[in-house]
């Protein structure tokens, strides 16, 4: 009976050291809610990706935290001195997920594929496609492009295989994604979460990663949960080892947890409200106007954010110098602006506070996602615009749909949105025309916007006079008011001890440049 039992503990043990082991080859990763509701991994369509896309592929270059390039598809290129001509050799010996070679046949091919996507203006500059040799290849340019290298920096330019792309259509990046990346998708369900598993074979990394060779977890299950209470627990529980993106109203809390670690880099990110100049009243700019103007940033920096991050008033991240604009055209709370604004578009206060015109009261929309820190600023800029004679009634919408709602155009009127991007080109991206509905949620549509945007994006010789171009497109849009800006977050991740987190997180954010870097902590 003894030798029985100490067989059984034996046998007991070994089963959880084996358990241990397998738990130590796997990490589960919590996306909240500004990254949940990503429908698709096929980069060339996709308006929205999420932190597993650059695990699955590659990029031929990425950029660090000090803007600078670094190459991972390419090993280096050269721009001609018009501008007119880049080249770029290519790293040896890659293969895709499928066994298919990446080459320069694949750059030939890949850059095409982009026309008539709403991706299409990250390669407009490109006449034609050169392959000089097999690890060779050269971009002919319809005019020069100084944004080029940030293009192809983004997660938006990751590289798919060719004959797997086209074999599967719009199912590529859903029912299968096969890229070069350090990870292959093995399973991936919308809104709720994509389990990934390590490519052995993986030698791509980039300069900004100290694994230059297979990433160090076995499996990565990234879990998409758009409310950040459970998000939370799920990290205080053990459900899960990172919490991506923590949303900022949670700092304090996990700062306080000794159980968690927080890790916190520059911030990419916008917290705005955009507003539907298409509809009734926002067709009336001074009414836009009035409406941005009562926004109080500081007041939702204190009570929401805890101070942590800054107030926005242009529509760029700080540290870009697009958003240096004059200041007459920076928005910031100006309560009396606001009533004096309303009061000249012939709204009045009527005998309950809410302003009324021609016998209609001002009653409108205002829209957010799921999750609590999207709720909680909706009630603040819902209780802000009461304050200067607004009615904003506040509609929920799940992360999954939501922008597929923004795109019957006229359903809503004010939203509460965040974006995270480190170009001026963004600018673009939510304002210009050709893109109304979404990611243009404003529906802005202003011929001299229009003009400037041609010129911002397509007329820029050098980075300098891009630099110009994009600041008086910015201000422009600025004056239109077709958002309020609100909020400048920093970029937070939290771990549990299960990981190890590499002494420096390299890039503009939390990608594969890092995260091949994180270990198991036994």
């Amino acid at each position: 009976m003894k030798t029985m039992m100490k067989g059984s503990l034996l046998a007991l043990g070994l089963s959880a050291l084996a358990a241990g082991t397998a738990l130590a080859q796997e990490a589960t990763f919590v996306m909240t809610a500004r990254l949940v509701g990503a429908p698709t991994y096929n980069p060339i369509k996709a308006t929205k990706l999420n932190t597993a896309t650059t695990l699955i592929y590659d990029r031929l270059v990425v950029q660090d935290a000090d803007q600078s390039f670094h190459g991972q598809l390419a090993t280096s290129w050269e721009s001609s001195p018009d501008g007119m001509l880049w080249t770029f050799k290519l790293k040896p010996g890659v293969k895709f997920h499928n066994g298919e070679p990446f080459n320069a046949k694949t750059i030939e091919w890949w850059v095409p594929q982009f026309k008539g996507t709403e991706n299409a203006f990250t390669v407009e500059a490109i006449d034609k496609v050169e392959v000089v040799d097999d690890l060779t290849v050269r971009f002919h340019m319809k005019n020069p492009d100084p944004n080029l290298l940030f293009n192809l920096a983004s997660s938006f330019m990751c590289i798919p295989e060719p004959k797997s792309y086209e074999a599967l259509g719009d199912k590529f990046g859903v029912t299968e994604a096969i890229g070069t990346g350090p990870y292959k998708m093995q399973q991936f369900t919308v809104g709720q979460q994509t389990v990934l598993v390590r490519n052995d074979d993986y030698k791509s990394a980039s300069a900004l990663s100290k694994n230059q060779g297979p990433a160090k977890f076995k499996k990565l299950t990234f879990r998409e949960i758009g409310e950040e209470s459970t998000a939370y627990l799920e990290l205080k529980t053990g459900g899960a080892d990172v919490l991506v993106n923590v949303p900022t109203d949670f700092l304090p809390r996990i700062q306080a947890d000794k159980a968690v670690k927080l890790v916190t880099i520059p911030g990419n990110e916008v917290v705005y409200m955009p507003i539907n100049t298409s509809v009734e009243p926002f067709t009336d700019v001074k009414v836009r106007e009035a409406t941005a103007f009562a926004v109080n940033q500081k007041e939702i920096l204190t009570s929401l954010y805890g101070g942590n991050g800054e107030t926005a008033d242009t529509f760029l991240i700080s540290s870009l110098k697009e958003s240096q604009v004059d200041p007459k055209y920076k928005i910031s709370y100006d309560p009396e602006r606001s009533k004096k604004v309303f009061d000249a578009a012939g709204w009045k206060p009527g005998p309950d506070g809410i302003r009324v015109k021609d016998g209609k009261r001002l009653e409108v929309k205002l829209w957010a996602q799921n999750g609590t820190e999207f709720k909680r600023l909706a009630e603040i800029v819902q209780a802000q615009l009461k304050a200067v004679g607004m009615q904003a009634d506040i509609s929920i919408v799940d992360a999954g749909s939501i922008n597929a709602q923004y795109r019957k155009k006229t359903e809503h009127q004010l939203a509460v949105r965040a974006y995270q991007w480190t170009n001026a080109d963004i600018v673009d991206w939510f304002f210009a025309a050709k893109r109304a509905g979404y990611p243009n949620v404003s529906m802005f549509n202003d011929p001299e916007a229009e003009k400037l945007n041609d010129i911002a994006m397509n007329k820029s010789k050098t980075w300098d006079e891009r630099v110009a171009n994009f600041t008086k497109y910015h201000e422009y849009v600025l004056s239109q008011y077709p958002f309020a800006p609100i909020y400048q977050p920093v970029q937070s991740l939290a771990y549990g001890k299960r990981v190890v987190m590499p002494e420096k997180i390299r890039g503009i954010g939390f990608s594969s440049q890092s995260m091949i870097d994180i270990a198991p902590a036994n």
